[in-house]
């Protein structure tokens, strides 16, 4: 229908709005998108199509750290000092004062239970050391990038005279690891007790008594043997009994001893058990010493000028 004259020169005002009805959407709101349930304080809803999404975001300190790479210290001057110069105050066996005792043998150092922290001191206490070594096997690792191979070495030193010293290191190259593994070796070495296998007659030719070591699934036994009698073992144990100074034993194996790192690893602590058994020639009365950092404690607590070095100045001329 056509709208009259008059309703087009004056138009009629627009309706009052009406208030919404409670079951009626919001206005502001379609009818068909329903209200977001409230969440009180809760994580906010996710879509499960969504992915989550993390930032990875690495802190300055570290990303820093990780930039500078791993510390290392200084790489040492060559071993022995070139120039036949003296032997400096670190590698000497002896604590770092000046006064303090001086070893001339394995055994005082054995005998406090001090620590050897430096490959030259016992290259110094015994100089008769030869080393061998017995694997060289690749290892591998799985990585994101492919598989990492290095290189594991084992070697035995010893002095053929009651000391023997196990190495094992693994690096990226051979020499690297031949040389980390004998730096390991004579750090690690041990005191290895000999005996008699009937009356004792001439020096200790053979193990004490029965002793067994263990590692992994291999079990080393050995037997005291007389004199004459020579090494009865394998390849591996007889060149570690070698360097340890046994000449008769009888040896009994058993396990995977095909795995040569824990075959020559069980033999080592075969030796090292030979100090562990009480025979009554050990039952007479002990005589108890001072330590030497106990019997020297006033030179020791005396302040040096190598102490003194990162101190200011007026306190060095006090």
């Amino acid at each position: 229908t056509t709208p009259s004259r008059a309703a087009l020169f004056h138009p009629s005002p627009p309706p009052a709005p009406q208030p919404p009805s409670p079951r009626s959407p919001p206005s502001e709101l379609p009818a068909h998108n329903p209200p977001p349930p409230p969440n009180h304080g809760g994580p906010r809803r996710r879509a499960w199509w969504r992915p989550r999404r993390r930032a990875r975001r690495v802190r300055p300190r570290l990303r820093a750290r990780r930039a500078r790479g791993p510390w290392r210290a200084p790489r040492r001057s060559s071993w022995p000092p070139p120039g036949g110069g003296e032997v400096g105050a670190r590698h000497q066996a002896r604590p770092p004062r000046q006064g303090g005792p001086r070893f001339t043998k394995m055994e005082e150092l054995y005998l406090h239970s001090l620590p050897i922290k430096e490959h030259q001191i016992v290259e110094q206490l015994c100089p008769g050391l030869k080393d061998e070594v017995m694997k060289i096997t690749p290892v591998q690792k799985q990585t994101r990038a492919g598989q990492r191979t290095r290189f594991k070495a084992f070697v035995v030193v010893g002095d053929s005279n009651g000391h023997v010293g196990l190495g094992v290191k693994c690096a990226k190259e051979v020499a690297t690891a031949i040389r980390g593994a004998i730096i390991l070796a004579k750090l690690s070495i041990v005191p290895v007790r000999r005996g008699y296998w009937g009356n004792k007659i001439g020096l200790p030719h053979t193990v004490p008594c029965k002793v067994t070591g263990k590692c992994g699934s291999v079990t080393v036994r050995m037997v005291p043997a007389p004199r004459g009698s020579g090494i009865v073992a394998a390849r591996v144990p007889k060149k570690v009994l070698q360097f340890a100074g046994i000449d008769d034993v009888f040896t009994s194996s058993r396990g995977s001893t095909k795995t040569l790192g824990n075959f020559v690893k069980a033999t080592f602590d075969c030796l090292m058990k030979t100090y562990g058994f009480l025979t009554p020639d050990f039952w007479r009365e002990t005589t108890f010493t001072k330590a030497p950092y106990q019997e020297f404690t006033d030179i020791l607590a005396k302040p040096t000028k190598a102490l003194m070095l990162d101190a200011p100045a007026e306190k060095i001329e006090a």
